[in-house]
């Protein structure tokens, strides 16, 4: 039996229709293709599109007895004239007739009802072969009449009529969208407003400073703030520690907060166990800073003679960043050199670690402390201190000027006259390194040996062999790279391990030619570059090609 012609559900939707309804528990979206036509006819910000868009998924309106039921969308009563309604209006022919059927029917019009008739409009819009016209009043009087009653309208019927309506390519930013959003907002439960920020505590206003984003660009506002307003109680080790790290990390050389760390240092000595303190003094060797804080060395001092036996490798750290301030203990190095020391290291898991640091302290003793007469690191102990570049060059190798150096000096002095990444004794890896004669010829680096002798010998600085052919003393010149992240975070202060090697290499007898990062990154260019380098390499005296023999 064919089902009558007006009835829901009489007829499979066409494939044109934009709008289509589920039943309940069944979701609903609209199709693809309805999708891209709101999106091409939209005439309205793609921000508020988005937004009306990306609602949840909720169940259409489907009123009166059909296949999925009776129940009612939008609230009203379930009456006989409510439901002939409904019948007319999806039974209309013409958007014409949709909007007469509304309009001569004030008293039995319901919420309800608008979702149907914008889902009607829907279907005649995309009926086939040929859609009836729509007049430009007809869409405006239809809104009119759903902006004139949509405060009656519940949640659910709101939502439902925004959907259609921008599925229908009403304009996102027109009365009708306006006025359904708007209704859609002020039924959204209000918003608490969120709790004002307790103050915190000087000390947790100190690590919250830490974290904070704006820390790299104002550090001194930031921390200088929470160290003044932070109670003596509250500077705990955790917090200072939090600190020292901050500033290692960030290679922040900030006297105030430095010399704060070192008072704190002074001040908690008896309660602060070697493995904090190694993580105290981290900053002052790594960003070079000698504090002014005149207990300072003692109290190192102090704690190195109570607690080197307890934590060899929190001892041997500390001595580290001493190394590079030049302030190393005596005392503390006859322990560290001590026979029960080195045995008692060998058979822990950070042995060799240990043992590349206590090489490191017996190259400073020999180069730095002439008059220190305690034990020394066997040479059997001995291993290369850094037999390849560091970390942070390996990590930035992408960003150095290394490359476009090499290049340089290949096509001015030629391949065979200087040698890259050359590590020499005791293990200190070179960036650049010339051979040159008396009379500052560039000599072929594969025609002399490349390393001076370590322990050097006593002799003029730069003159440490000889050449046995002439018998002339032979140069080292040793090319420095000095890259933006060889600094602190200022740009005027060598890294303590930066200025630690190269201190040590002209003690061993090289000869130094820094190339600073600011002026490689003013030469535009190789041929620029090149130019640079002449210039630096015959400041020195140097000579190549036919003339320099």
């Amino acid at each position: 039996m064919r089902r009558p012609r007006g009835e829901p559900g009489s007829r499979a939707p066409r494939p044109t229709e934009r709008v289509t309804c589920a039943g309940p528990g069944e979701s609903w979206s609209p199709s693809p293709n309805s999708m891209l036509r709101v999106l091409l006819s939209a005439q309205a910000s793609s921000a508020r599109l988005t937004g009306l868009l990306l609602l949840p998924p909720i169940q259409p309106c489907c009123l009166g007895p059909n296949k999925w039921g009776d129940r009612p969308s939008g609230g009203g009563p379930h009456t006989g004239p409510v439901q002939g309604l409904q019948r007319l209006l999806e039974q209309a022919r013409t958007p014409g007739e949709l909007l007469r059927w509304l309009g001569q029917n004030p008293t039995k019009v319901r919420a309800q009802h608008y979702p149907v008739a914008l889902r009607r409009l829907g279907q005649l819009m995309g009926s086939r072969p040929q859609p009836p016209p729509v007049e430009q009043v007809t869409l405006q009087d239809l809104s009119q009449l759903i902006i004139r009653n949509c405060s009656s309208f519940d949640m659910h019927t709101i939502h439902v009529c925004l959907h259609l309506a921008v599925l229908l390519g009403f304009p996102a930013d027109g009365p009708l969208v306006c006025a359904l959003e708007q209704e859609r907002r002020f039924r959204l439960p209000p918003k608490k407003p969120p709790p004002p920020p307790q103050p915190l505590p000087g000390g947790q206003r100190l690590e919250a400073a830490l974290s904070c984003p704006h820390f790299l660009r104002h550090p001194r506002q930031h921390l200088i703030r929470s160290l003044a307003e932070a109670k003596p109680e509250e500077l705990t080790p955790h917090v200072m520690v939090l600190l020292a790290q901050h500033l290692a990390r960030h290679r922040l050389r900030e006297p105030q907060l430095l010399e704060a760390i070192a008072h704190f240092l002074v001040v908690q000595e008896a309660q602060l166990s070697s493995k904090v303190v190694q993580k105290l003094v981290l900053p002052f060797g790594r960003l070079n800073y000698l504090p002014l804080e005149q207990q300072f060395m003692p109290c190192l001092e102090r704690i190195l003679a109570r607690e080197a036996g307890v934590a060899p490798l929190a001892t041997v750290n500390i001595l580290m960043s001493l190394c590079q301030l030049r302030c190393l203990p005596f005392r503390a190095l006859h322990f560290v050199f001590s026979p029960g020391f080195i045995n008692h290291i060998s058979g822990t898991p950070h042995a060799l670690i240990v043992r590349r640091y206590l090489s490191l302290l017996d190259t400073a003793v020999e180069l730095e402390l002439p008059g220190y007469r305690g034990p020394r690191l066997p040479r059997r102990q001995q291993v290369p201190i850094f037999p390849q570049p560091l970390i942070t060059d390996r990590a930035r190798c992408k960003y150095s000027h290394k490359d476009i150096v090499a290049e340089g000096l290949r096509q001015l002095l030629g391949e065979e006259k200087y040698r890259q990444d050359l590590t020499v004794p005791p293990g200190y890896c070179t960036d650049f390194l010339l051979c040159v004669s008396s009379n500052g010829a560039v000599l072929p680096v594969r025609t002399q040996d490349p390393f001076l002798p370590y322990p050097p010998r006593s002799c003029p600085q730069g003159q440490a062999a000889l050449n046995p052919t002439t018998q002339d003393p032979t140069q080292r010149v040793v090319l420095m790279l000095r890259e933006r992240w060889h600094y602190c975070r200022d740009g005027r202060v060598l890294l303590g391990s930066r200025a630690l090697r190269e201190r040590h290499l002209g003690l061993m007898g090289y000869q130094l030619l820094p190339l600073p990062f600011e002026e490689l990154e003013s030469q535009r260019g190789l041929p620029q570059l090149k130019n640079y380098l002449r210039h630096k390499l015959q400041a020195m005296g140097l000579r190549w090609g036919p003339e320099g023999g």
